[in-house]
């Protein structure tokens, strides 16, 4: 009755209670810039049991402990909501993750990826839980971080899409984000992130679409995908009983053709995986062509193209990219009711640029400090 459970569908009746009860895992976190390793790390938790609750922390919360968080509480609760990995949020959840809360959810164990979580007083978060035996680890998702990020974003250079290795200014500032004064942590600074099918295939839905389905073709750089985007997907998804959102994703080249600087912030490989993990979003077109053309529209049988209310730039050729479902008369402008942009994100990132180098490198050296202890527990061992 698993699977039956995982629809929502609770097995009730026969068998003992324990059987036709769900696993239900808990993960809680700050989300505050999610990217596609937090998405990557519900996925593995889900994948764990039947029903997922995430807890996010408010912003006070953050505050006390990391530092002002990039959005506001409302906009992380949707955000994480939005991650088709996740059955239901508690907003307001404890920094430290106690068996209380386990409890007060229901929740079986929890789940955090197999870095280190710590207290302002430098205390491991999840030490009760782990002692209790409800404490279970996922993998971390190699090649993205929020500090990688905010790297990128804070260096208005095209190096980290050029085939450049040795870009000094770039090389310059990851050292501000990624290392303390003494070396560097294992898991915070600059890595890169490497495509593979399979990962493709585990945030893909794999479903096709059904008969009675309404398709809807959506196209974007979708960067940094934000709160902004998923405003805007959940409002195309209530366009139809039952919608079949596909979204095409322009190649880096493309993105960086119309929004210049050095946009994208995250590679093609990035954004697809970011677009994958979004509930409204059923299928996605690596490289979509700038303009939405006969040949697209025939081949996924569209029946309706949607654009938000941001500014569309011409083709190359001047010409409107959206000629073509105008034409047939099957495109729309939604409004998302968000003024949110990659652009507006940035620049509130950047307004928080001193404190997030003051806090990477106070993390850096808390996290070193473990390591030091950790080593030397090690060598009293032996």
């Amino acid at each position: 009755s698993a699977a039956m459970l995982r629809d929502g569908t609770a097995g009730g009746g026969g068998g003992s209670a324990a059987a036709s009860r769900p696993v239900r895992v808990w993960c809680d976190g700050c989300y505050d810039m999610v990217h596609y390793g937090h998405s990557n790390q519900l996925r593995q938790a889900r994948a764990m049991g039947d029903y997922l609750i995430v807890g996010v922390h408010t912003d006070e919360e953050i505050a006390k402990h990391k530092g002002p968080p990039v959005f506001t509480q409302e906009e992380r609760y949707k955000m994480v909501q939005a991650i088709k990995w996740v059955d239901e949020i508690a907003p307001g959840a404890p920094y430290v993750t106690t068996l209380e809360t386990l409890d007060r959810y229901n929740c079986d164990f929890c789940v955090h990826g197999d870095d280190i979580t710590l207290t302002v007083d430098g205390k491991d978060t999840y030490e009760e839980v782990k002692a209790a035996g409800r404490y279970r680890e996922c993998k971390r998702t190699q090649g993205v971080s929020t500090t990688d990020l905010v790297g990128r974003m804070l260096l208005m250079t095209k190096a980290h899409h050029s085939n450049i290795d040795e870009d000094l200014d770039y090389r310059k500032h990851t050292d501000n984000f990624g290392k303390g004064p003494k070396g560097h942590s294992p898991w915070t600074g600059v890595s890169q992130f490497l495509q593979t099918s399979q990962k493709i295939i585990q945030f893909a839905s794999g479903k096709e679409p059904q008969p009675g389905d309404t398709i809807i073709y959506v196209a974007g750089a979708f960067d940094l995908f934000h709160i902004g985007h998923v405003d805007f997907l959940e409002k195309v998804h209530q366009l139809a009983e039952k919608p079949y959102i596909i979204a095409g994703l322009h190649f880096d080249q493309e993105v960086n053709r119309y929004k210049g600087k050095n946009y994208p912030i995250m590679n093609i490989h990035e954004r697809t995986l970011s677009v994958l993990a979004c509930r409204y979003v059923s299928e996605v077109v690596i490289g979509a062509p700038y303009a939405v053309t006969a040949d697209l529209l025939d081949h996924f049988k569209v029946t309706l193209v949607c654009h938000g209310m941001t500014e569309v730039v011409p083709d190359k050729d001047g010409s409107d990219p959206y000629e073509e479902p105008k034409r047939r008369g099957i495109f729309q402008l939604v409004d998302s009711g968000s003024n949110l942009t990659t652009d507006l994100i940035v620049q509130r990132i950047i307004k928080n640029r001193l404190e997030f180098e003051a806090r990477n490198q106070k993390k850096e050296a808390k996290e070193l400090a473990v390591l030091e202890a950790m080593k030397r527990l090690e060598e009293e061992k032996h």
